[in-house]
């Protein structure tokens, strides 16, 4: 039964360790078509997903993972990545389907321009950064649809990226930007580390105004 998108979103802890059972195919397909249904810059989709699921390439990734048992322990492990080089690769795929969806051509025609002359400026340090920031939409969608199957997860970011793509044998152009753990807890629940509440974090209008809420 589905957990509410609130419930899932309450009740999610990193988990510490896993008890291995194996994730329904079906399942895994729903988690990653939700990551792919997340939005992103001129709708350039640049993520890329590497499931890993057999107990030798877990083995392996945990290897690349700082040795953390969780790797190895999950039903699988989503590697997400960023692609530096798919706003080339996949700009008239993008326009293509935006046309048959109804996208203007006066829009098309200026993306065709606008997209090479914006990215082909980018260092690599900022294009990991836009892939940052777009990879972990997707991931976060994919943690919740997870957490909303009833499934637990961990966000993990302990890894050494050259050792990965020597693992998954990933292109020069990707990078990896976090792996996320899938299945059940093992062992005691969860403690809740508690949140800041809203008056700590969030301001209105400006910095050092409270939020009126």
């Amino acid at each position: 039964m589905e957990k509410p998108l609130s419930q899932a979103i309450a009740g999610r802890r990193a988990t510490p360790s896993f008890d291995g059972r194996p994730i329904p195919a079906g399942d895994i397909k729903k988690i990653l078509e939700a990551g792919l249904a997340a939005p992103s810059g001129y709708n350039l989709q640049p993520w890329r997903f590497v499931v890993v699921q057999s107990p030798e390439q877990k083995k392996r990734l945990r290897a690349a993972s700082y040795n953390q048992a969780k790797v190895e322990e999950a039903s699988a492990v989503i590697v997400a990545c960023g692609d530096s080089d798919g706003w080339r690769k996949d700009l008239d795929l993008m326009l293509q389907q935006g046309r048959e969806g109804g996208m203007p051509e006066s829009y098309a025609e200026q993306a065709k321009i606008s997209v090479p002359t914006y990215f082909s400026s980018f260092s690599s340090e900022k294009m990991h950064s836009w892939l940052n920031k777009h990879v972990m939409l997707a991931y976060a969608f994919m943690m919740l649809t997870a957490e909303s199957l009833g499934y637990d997860t961990a966000p993990m970011e302990g890894f050494e990226e050259e050792k990965v793509r020597e693992t998954l044998r990933l292109p020069l152009s990707y990078r990896v930007i976090a792996l996320l753990a899938l299945g059940h807890l093992k062992g005691a629940e969860k403690f809740d580390g508690g949140r800041f509440n809203i008056a700590h974090t969030v301001f209105g209008e400006e910095f050092g105004k409270p939020l009126k809420v």
